[in-house]
């Protein structure tokens, strides 16, 4: 995919090929090595720009922002974990469309700098959650385990500091970014670990996904009995498979909640035709965007 596609132009393809991106500047959540950067080099190619955000509410705001980037990738769930609540409630209140998404399979690798060994390690350093989805493999030695706030601050750490003492658990794309020896792959314990990611370009300049067979979409029911029931049959009889329903509170309210419900479909008639037949009786439906069904790396 072409930079030059987002203007207005349709998409032909979700992902870009590893000498395609160039031109592209996309906001992500943490540092460059992180899991968000192999997913949007996944998406648009190695030659990608990414623009590390401490926050996901940073990545929704430079993500708006044409002066400062082209668009913005944000993870929203993971298989283990869950959904990523709070990041429903930015797709709410942002003006971002979805332009796609992928499915990133999470594989931690124990990273150390050039030379060192197995018997050279006392520390390893790494994100809470990447140190605990590879404890079956670390409980193996008497190294003293190091909590830090991100896996790719990790290994720029060892590597800026030389550290022949210190391993870091981070991505592949870490390791060749500092220069570090991969000393043992995928020590993750649990190896169907995915994360779903977004990702979203500005309202005014979405483009035309061109055979897309999926949509997000947002919308409230009353409180009669059987309302939300009534939506989710007139979208199983259009023929719709809906592959996630996510309720969600909404802020300032008495115990109301909207629905976030992501939905597969053979054509763009049919999905057309199901929001024209629920349109009636749900209240502030909206369509966060129509695009191709994610693949996994």
């Amino acid at each position: 995919m072409s930079k030059e596609d987002s203007k207005g132009k349709s998409v032909k393809t979700q992902s870009a090929s590893n000498d395609e991106g160039a031109g592209w500047r996309i906001s992500i959540q943490g540092y460059e090595g992180s899991f968000h950067q192999e997913a949007a080099q996944h998406f648009f190619g190695r030659k990608v720009t990414v623009i590390p955000c401490a926050t996901f509410r940073e990545v929704v705001k430079i993500a708006s922002d044409k002066k400062q980037s082209d668009g913005g990738l944000m993870a929203i769930e993971n298989s283990i974990a869950g959904s990523i609540l709070p990041n429903y409630n930015l797709l709410q209140k942002g003006h971002l469309k979805i332009l796609g998404e992928i499915y990133l399979q999470i594989r931690q690798n124990l990273l150390v700098n050039p030379g060192v060994k197995p018997e050279d390690i006392r520390e390893v350093h790494s994100h809470p959650m990447a140190i605990q989805q590879c404890l079956e493999y670390l409980d193996q030695f008497d190294w003293k385990l190091v909590e830090t706030e991100d896996t790719a601050l990790s290994a720029r750490h060892i590597q800026q500091h030389h550290s022949k003492h210190i391993a870091a658990i981070a991505s592949k794309i870490a390791a060749d970014l500092f220069q570090l020896e991969v000393l043992a792959p995928n020590i993750h314990t649990m190896k169907n670990n995915y994360t779903r990611f977004l990702v979203l370009q500005r309202e005014d300049n979405a483009a035309t996904i061109e055979d897309a067979d999926k949509a997000s979409v947002n919308f409230q029911t009353d409180h009669s009995r059987g309302s939300l029931a009534k939506v989710l049959t007139r979208i199983a009889e259009g023929g719709i498979n809906l592959s996630k329903l996510q309720s969600m509170p909404i802020p300032g309210t008495d115990f109301k909640y909207s629905f976030h419900a992501d939905m597969e479909f053979d054509n763009l008639d049919q999905f057309q035709g199901v929001m024209e037949d629920i349109k009636p009786i749900t209240e502030g439906l909206k369509v966060y965007g129509v695009y191709k069904r994610g693949r996994t790396v």
